[in-house]
């Protein structure tokens, strides 16, 4: 598989890029690698089932998302905060408050 970057340039998809992320994500959270290591092979699958040779960068990091989001809300915030390259910290409060809506609406 393809990975399509944000500046057009293309190279393989590389699973130890998509577990190092998820691992910075997780840092000091109560989460195990085995679980990090798991989490990261459902990711690489569900992008492999799409049946697609080429993925954009935007398609992987919205997968990851979904998958921090349902696991450990800081992880989430975190990946959020590099992947979306907020501005400022309004920006990073925008994202928060989208995720305390989804919790609220939720419950």
């Amino acid at each position: 598989m393809i990975v399509v970057k944000k500046d057009g340039r293309r190279e393989l998809f590389d699973e130890q890029k998509l577990l190092n992320g998820l691992i910075k994500a997780f840092e000091k959270r109560p989460v195990s690698y085995e679980k990090i290591q798991e989490m990261a092979q459902n990711i690489e699958n569900e992008l492999r089932t799409r049946g697609e040779t080429e993925i954009t960068t935007e398609v992987i990091g919205e997968t990851v998302m979904s998958h921090l989001e349902n696991t450990d809300k800081i992880a989430y915030v975190r990946f959020a905060s590099v992947y979306r390259q907020f501005a400022d910290v309004n920006n990073f409060m925008q994202e928060i408050q989208k995720m305390m809506n989804k919790e609220k609406s939720k419950g």
